[in-house]
């Protein structure tokens, strides 16, 4: 067996069932392997940075680790930005790279590159493999750092030699066992004793429920707490779509681009409760004047968030699913909430029934994703791109029982299609919806030809400004002098580009019909793209 045959066999070991990737010289020993098993399916990107998006789109649906493959040189350096991206939100990958043959590293030979150390800082581990014989161990044991404690990208690089080395034996390790990689699962018996006492002493207690609980699969741990509690809930941009938008206790997505209920929750409460978050600045824009008003209980799985931008009264290291059915057996009180609850209640009615601007001749985002989310299915999946379209939804889309992908750590603009081919890959089954603006569409539209390839229903829905919307937005208040290099001159005709891969499109231009246009688009068998036309000073806060 081969070194390329080994790695093959021990991702099936791993129970890979797809892998995103694009073929290049130095990966080729592994692709010729990877030939030999159609039971893992494979879809070839049109550049490397989706990749690690669609592995991102489906380890975030799936559950599972996301596995993508590319050669060396530009091939691993183009997939970069799939790596930072998954390492900014904590998606479990697994990246694996091609390289020059071993006795010529160093020599900036052709399509060298030092990978592992190009992404050192934003990945959770990487290896450089010298030996075939350790690459069932390598795969083992990258799996297990991608997926255990705070998930993360971990990169394999695999020079050609060593993928057509012979093993002398192929042997599947077991067990991993990685010294100094300990993660914390239990939350400590008496911190847990002090968060349920803290409880019982509120009268305006938060929870703020990050990405982290999507990670820990804790969601319904989550809902049944606050429930059980009577404790109102915001989320961070990545835990937008841990609750129902019409669930009484959703007050909304906090931080400088969040709900207007939701940041009033966070000023006015006497205890936050943050399950999975990190209080990074688009979240919590002053942690000193949050941390000076009230007393806070942080429950992360990573020490190093407890801590860093806000001092936690009391901390809890661990995973957030096992913390939380700790603190659910102590049975906890029922917060003294109801005056608190009756005055968070009158906001966020008023913030869901208030009326958007309305312009002839355009549609108003905030329109449009409002009626659009009311008609998605209950578990409908939505990608969302970067800009002011992320705003617009995360702020606008009712949410239902289903799932909201977006980049919210790195901002990525051009995640949203990679990462809705991905987990149409993950759940075939499910609705499978893409958001995102002109600018952002043209960074990703040459995948297209992966979702035609493989027949895929997803709907696009494009907000066409002809800017740059949220930049845009930035250069036309002070300090700035106006607009500068946001005009998208020069862009495609949308409709003809995706008549090109075979995908039928709608505009939106006028709300009075926009009902009949949405039917249309959703009842539409397979993909199709929905230009809406927006004009170009529309704002986030209008």
């Amino acid at each position: 067996m081969t070194g390329a045959q080994a790695l093959i066999q021990s991702l099936l070991c791993e129970q890979v069932d797809h892998i995103f990737g694009y073929a290049g010289a130095t990966i080729c020993p592994a692709v010729d392997a990877l030939k030999e098993h159609p039971e893992i399916g494979y879809t070839l990107v049109r550049t490397e940075q989706n990749a690690g998006h669609m592995a991102s789109g489906y380890a975030r649906i799936s559950g599972k680790v996301g596995v993508c493959m590319v050669t060396s040189g530009p091939g691993a350096t183009n997939l970069i930005t799939g790596i930072a991206t998954a390492f900014m939100d904590s998606i479990p990958m697994v990246a694996i790279t091609g390289q020059v043959p071993s006795h010529l590293l160093g020599r900036d030979i052709f399509q060298e590159v030092d990978i592992t150390g190009a992404v050192a800082p934003f990945s959770k581990h990487s290896y450089l493999v010298k030996d075939a014989n350790d690459i069932p161990r390598v795969v083992k044991e990258s799996f297990h750092i991608a997926a255990t404690g705070r998930p993360g990208p971990v990169l394999i690089d695999v020079p050609i030699d060593v993928q057509n080395q012979e093993l002398k034996r192929f042997e599947y390790p077991e067990t991993v066992n990685i010294r100094g990689y300990k993660p914390s699962v239990k939350g400590n018996e008496l911190q847990i004793k002090r968060v349920i006492e803290a409880i019982s002493n509120a009268k305006q207690p938060l929870i703020c429920a990050g990405g982290g609980v999507w990670l820990a699969g804790a969601q319904a741990e989550l809902l049944e707490l606050a429930e059980r509690c009577a404790i109102p809930v915001v989320k961070t941009m990545m835990g937008i779509s841990l609750m129902p938008t019409d669930h009484p206790l959703n007050m909304g997505m906090i931080g400088a681009h969040g709900n207007a209920c939701a940041n009033k929750a966070l000023v006015k409460s006497d205890l936050l409760i943050m399950v999975g978050a990190r209080a990074a600045d688009r979240a919590i824009i002053n942690p000193a004047e949050i941390q000076r008003r009230m007393p806070m209980i942080h429950i992360d799985v990573d020490p190093a968030e407890i801590g860093k931008n806000m001092q936690a009264q009391i901390p809890l290291v661990g995973n957030v699913k096992v913390i939380l059915r700790q603190m659910l057996d102590k049975d906890p009180p029922v917060a003294d909430s109801a005056e608190w609850l009756d005055f968070l209640g009158d906001y966020r009615r008023a913030e869901l029934n208030r009326q958007f601007p309305r312009r002839e001749g355009y549609v108003f985002p905030g329109t449009v994703l409002r009626r659009l989310g009311r008609k998605l299915d209950e578990d409908a999946i939505v990608s969302v791109d970067v800009g002011q379209n992320q705003i617009f939804t995360c702020k606008y889309l009712p949410q239902k029982h289903g799932r909201l992908l977006t980049s919210g750590g790195l901002g990525t603009m051009g995640y949203a299609l990679p990462a809705a081919i991905g987990a149409k890959v993950a759940a075939p089954d499910k609705q499978n919806i893409v958001v995102c603006g002109d600018g952002s569409f043209q960074m990703d539209m040459n995948e297209l030809a992966a979702v035609r390839h493989a027949g895929m229903d997803i709907k696009i829905v494009l907000f066409r400004n002809r800017v740059l919307g949220l930049v845009n937005q930035i250069q036309r208040a002070a300090p700035y002098h106006g607009p500068f290099g946001v005009d998208l001159d020069g862009s495609p005709d949308f409709a003809a580009i995706a008549a090109a891969y075979g995908i039928p499109s709608l505009t939106a231009d006028d709300e009075d019909s926009l009902d009949g246009v949405l039917d249309q688009f959703l009842a539409h068998e397979g993909s199709c793209l929905l230009i809406c036309e927006v004009h170009p000073d529309v704002n986030t806060t209008d």
